[in-house]
């Protein structure tokens, strides 16, 4: 949460304004300002993610047909999707980064298809020169679920230049957050001129709709959040990294256990720090999740189960279980330990000492 001394003044100018939403004057300075420190040059920040996506894809002109996404996320993913009146299509993911794999992608993709909802799965760039090959090559839309990529950067680049678009989430669980609320980034202005549009019931003017839009603009309290976070934001990734970085070095080793994100790369922003337990390990990862929730100690079981098998999803042809055997298995064997910046290292230290014990 953002320091309150740096809040109150912008919750102060809001009570003094009254303008409580419809793009105002707190979140006319947030949005520009987010741009510029993620370096992207169009960017429309939005209610939550989730709705993002929607307006995404139906900017796309993507409202039936098929889209290739990961079994392996949230299922949000999989629901945008299916709101914005596409049918979602699985393809198996990598084994080492736990991103869509394209080879599996290619193999998905009929006459039916109409984009690619890749994942940077806890922050891990996917392949995006290969994914825009294939969206390239067949004529369809790339859309990245970025949810967890806030601050990513590759090549010195932030990642969230890739695709035709690329949506973050805001939430409360992730790297920033403004309560709730999201982005949609955008490679020219017209287009973020358009998803405004579309989050405001499509209206062009006082009085004419041009499209059909929803609510999804966000409001000038979640603006104000943002806008008090991004001061210090630098500090908080920093943290962030010494906490994944003292995991990472006291699990190095371990037998059957496998640190999945990266640590000490320029460009990542720990937002995450998942493992995966294989059968060298002397519990299975169900016994460990258990162990940790006796202590008071919440990790989280992210991806499982799977978007694929929830009830929505599983009687498609492409949820088979036999069909995802890379992310059946990483489902089974993932756990995300807690990491946020403030974490101490004696609090650390006794979740390391958890892992470790055999007893």
């Amino acid at each position: 949460m953002p320091d309150l001394s740096d809040l109150m003044p912008l919750l102060e100018e809001i009570w003094s304004s009254r303008i409580l939403t419809n793009r105002g004057p707190v979140l006319q300075r947030f949005e520009p300002a987010l741009s510029e420190y993620l370096g992207v040059e169009h960017l429309s920040v939005v209610s939550n993610a989730t709705q993002g996506m929607i307006l995404a894809m139906r900017q796309a002109g993507v409202t039936s047909g098929e889209v290739i996404t990961t079994p392996f996320s949230f299922v949000a993913t999989a629901h945008a999707i299916s709101l914005s009146g596409a049918t979602p299509v699985f393809a198996d993911i990598d084994p080492e980064t736990l991103n869509l794999d394209p080879a599996q992608v290619e193999a998905q993709i009929t006459p039916q298809t109409r984009a690619i909802l890749p994942v940077h799965t806890f922050g891990t760039p996917c392949d995006v020169d290969r994914l825009a090959e294939i969206a390239e090559r067949h004529g369809i839309a790339l859309i990245y679920d970025a949810a967890h990529a806030f601050a990513v950067r590759r090549d010195g680049q932030s990642i969230l230049r890739h695709g035709d678009m690329s949506v973050l989430s805001f939430h409360a669980t992730k790297v920033f957050n403004t309560f709730e609320g999201g982005a949609v980034i955008v490679r020219d202005h017209e287009t973020k001129l358009a998803i405004d549009r579309l989050a405001n019931f499509g209206f062009a003017d006082a009085l004419s709709v041009d499209d059909i839009g929803t609510n999804a603009k966000m409001n000038e309290f979640n603006a104000a959040v943002g806008l008090a976070q991004l001061g210090g934001f630098d500090d908080v990734l920093a943290a962030r990294h010494a906490v994944a970085g003292r995991y990472a070095a006291r699990l190095e080793g371990v037998d059957g256990l496998r640190c999945v994100c990266p640590t000490g790369v320029t460009g990542h922003n720990s937002y995450a720090f998942p493992i995966l337990l294989g059968p060298d390990y002397h519990i299975d990862r169900d016994a460990l999740f258990a162990r940790l929730e006796g202590e008071n100690i919440f990790a989280r079981r992210y991806f499982y189960p799977l978007i694929s098998e929830l009830a929505p999803y599983s009687n498609l042809p492409s949820a088979a279980s036999g069909l995802l055997p890379v992310a059946s298995k990483a489902a089974e064997q993932v756990l995300c330990l807690p990491l946020y910046h403030d974490l101490d290292e004696a609090a650390q230290d006794r979740i390391i000492d958890l892992i470790l014990a055999k007893g």
